[in-house]
């Protein structure tokens, strides 16, 4: 059996069941598929940006263990919602930061 990084038996977490299979035997996942985990990703790190005054120091360019261990979120779905945020425009993006625009909406 395969585990993420950070957890262990007994911990109580949030799963999406993939399969329910000919032998009652279920498959799940720990993110959503599809683009809700884009949007749920897109949320995280809106919250994070503004826990830490509008800058985070991961980028495009960032390490997915760097990206995993903040987010607890895969680099591809990290990618896409900064993507998403990006074309938003509400975030500016380099390789190694992330800045939450202001808010431009009356």
């Amino acid at each position: 059996m395969k585990y993420s990084p950070g957890i262990q038996e007994g911990d109580s977490l949030r799963g999406y069941i993939k399969l329910v299979r000919e032998d009652g035997k279920i498959d799940l996942r720990l993110q959503p598929e599809g683009y809700d985990a884009v949007r749920e990703a897109m949320n995280v790190i809106v919250e994070q940006l503004e826990a830490n005054a509008g800058l985070i120091a991961l980028g495009d360019k960032s390490s997915p263990e760097d990206i995993y261990s903040r987010f607890k979120m895969s680099k591809k779905i990290f990618k896409k919602a900064i993507g998403g945020l990006f074309k938003d425009q509400r975030i500016d993006l380099s390789d190694h930061e992330i800045r939450l625009l202001e808010n431009t909406e009356e």
